[in-house]
């Protein structure tokens, strides 16, 4: 089955549905009319990440920019068995480590937009370097969808690449594509539609220290983020990049700015950092 042309709806069937995270979309400046499910499209630069989006919505795009931003946003639809879909390209990067505007724009909409699907596009010659970023979007995220693009490149080259092996490594689905020949996109749609309905339950593959000291420190510093900050989406994930030292993190957590929410007070938070480190030191 291909992708649709889009047909006037006018309600969503998610609207009430709590996992569908409208308000903060909306504060990240995506509009909700009429779409049963919103989907991040990640990735490395030069993945193809763009003729995949360009693929799969056609003329049904426009562009803008991000609130606050002078970084671009694009926008786009299909519909697929039935269901509406808008897809929100995000800034290629290779991090979500928040070193710059492209990084800290993708972080924010996966953790604080809590997209019902998040796209990875990776080069299928290049996967070592491109997993980087996967593994980062599943410590975010276990609502994904691997795209396995450039694989006529991959053929070219030779290469052969396990991707039922790659999927159970990863605990989502991989789908093999190769975009500029429209190759794999009826599957991808298929797994996207999947994975929003929850036909398909992700567990993702995330990494963690041996260092029972790393573990314990994580445990409590996530304990106090859920109990100071009830609507953190991942607070596991906010609590590792504390750990970490990212000083991007640590002031937005300070400033209540992260994903643009309204948060509280940061002294218990800010105690509870200081202790764990202490604790691992």
């Amino acid at each position: 089955m291909t992708s649709e042309p889009i047909k006037p709806q006018t309600t969503s069937p998610c609207e009430g549905c709590p996992a569908h995270n409208a308000q903060n979309l909306l504060k990240l400046g995506i509009s909700m009319d009429e779409w049963d499910y919103v989907v991040a499209l990640a990735g490395n630069p030069n993945t193809g990440k763009s003729t995949v989006f360009n693929a799969l919505t056609g003329l049904r795009q426009h562009t803008g920019n991000w609130p606050g931003k002078t970084v671009g946003r694009a926008e786009g639809g299909f519909s697929f068995g039935g269901s509406r879909f808008k897809l929100i390209d995000l800034p290629g990067t290779y991090s979500l480590l928040s070193t710059s505007f492209d990084e800290e724009i993708a972080r924010d909409f996966i953790l604080f937009g809590q997209p019902d699907v998040t796209i990875i596009v990776v080069d299928a010659t290049r996967l070592e370097r491109n997993l980087n970023l996967v593994l980062q979007v599943l410590e975010i995220t276990d609502r994904a969808v691997i795209c396995l693009n450039l694989m006529d490149e991959a053929r070219r080259y030779g290469l052969t690449i396990d991707d039922r092996r790659l999927a159970r490594d990863l605990g989502v689905p991989v789908v093999p594509t190769a975009a500029r020949q429209r190759e794999g996109l009826d599957q991808l749609l298929q797994a996207v539609s999947d994975v929003a309905s929850g036909k398909v339950v992700c567990r993702p593959h995330r990494v963690n220290s041996g260092l029972p000291a790393i573990q314990r420190a994580v445990f409590q510093l996530t304990e106090k983020l859920q109990q100071v900050y009830p609507q953190l989406p991942n607070a596991r994930w906010v609590a590792l990049r504390l750990l970490d030292g990212d000083r991007n993190i640590i002031q937005a957590v300070e400033r209540g700015e992260l994903g643009n929410l309204a948060l509280p007070s940061t002294s218990e938070v800010s105690q509870a950092l200081d202790q764990q480190l202490e604790m691992i030191n």
